[in-house]
């Protein structure tokens, strides 16, 4: 097993979100496909040009206010963020809330995916404090019109729980992902690539706080189900493997 080093711990385990948010979004009703190279992504800054025409082209047919217009501008903003021009995306977040709450209004599915997207703006661009209360109103908003076990719900939790890391607040993110973990073991099983995500995030969050011990298990019970339901060479399963020796090595 390859060790991680220290300063990459953190490095490891977004690497490991990025595969299981991949393989989440690839599983079908039969399971998984089998794991392939993910292709070499299109340049940043060309998705910004690429959304930034779509935009213009729903601004001209539909109107500025339009729902399909505000999500266009919403993925300006998500490409400005990829691509590294976070005082912009952050701005554009601002706006797009802004006009969801007028157009839509505040408690429009939209317009909380508007307000956890401005979060996760101020968190790219290092400001998680910012981000925090704005995760907590998205994830009071979508707990109270889409329900507990939505997986927006879920998702948002999750985010709250990270900024809650990165605002060196581990013992916050403890609870928030255990609740996430249990309702996903509960709605979409333990073999899930979002469970698996959600016991990742708790074991991480758990070495943050200084309860190695606890931590190791629940890697280890990552690893376990990685191996079980996506194999031993994918991509998330190494970094399992990773993480879990660093855990037991600190």
């Amino acid at each position: 097993m390859s060790e991680v080093p220290r300063t990459g711990c953190a490095e490891t385990m977004d690497a490991l979100r990025e595969e299981l948010q991949r393989a989440a979004e690839e599983r079908s009703v039969e399971g998984l496909p089998p794991y392939r190279p993910v292709e070499e992504p299109a340049p940043a800054d060309d998705l910004v040009s690429e959304s930034e025409r779509i935009l213009a082209d729903r601004e001209r047919t539909l109107g500025a206010d339009h729902p399909d217009t505000l999500l266009a501008r919403t993925n300006v903003g998500g490409a400005c963020q990829q691509a590294g021009h976070t005082d912009r995306a952050v701005r554009l977040f601002e706006q797009i809330l802004a006009d969801g709450e007028r157009v839509l209004g505040p408690d429009h599915p939209d317009t909380l995916t508007f307000r956890n997207n401005l979060a996760g703006g101020h968190e790219a661009a290092g400001d998680p404090a910012r981000a925090v209360p704005l995760y907590e109103d998205a994830l009071s908003g979508r707990e109270r019109v889409l329900g507990p076990d939505d997986l927006r719900t879920l998702q948002c939790r999750d985010n709250l729980a990270r900024a809650h890391e990165l605002t060196d607040a581990p013992a916050r993110a403890v609870p928030l992902h255990e609740r996430t973990l249990s309702d996903r073991e509960r709605t979409l099983g333990p073999g899930h690539p979002y469970t698996l995500l959600s016991r990742g995030n708790l074991a991480f969050a758990h070495h943050k706080a200084g309860n190695g011990e606890l931590s190791a298990e629940l890697f280890a019970h990552t690893l376990t189900g990685s191996e079980r339901h996506l194999g031993s060479d994918h991509a998330a399963t190494r970094h399992v493997r990773q993480l879990l020796t660093h855990v037991r090595s600190a």
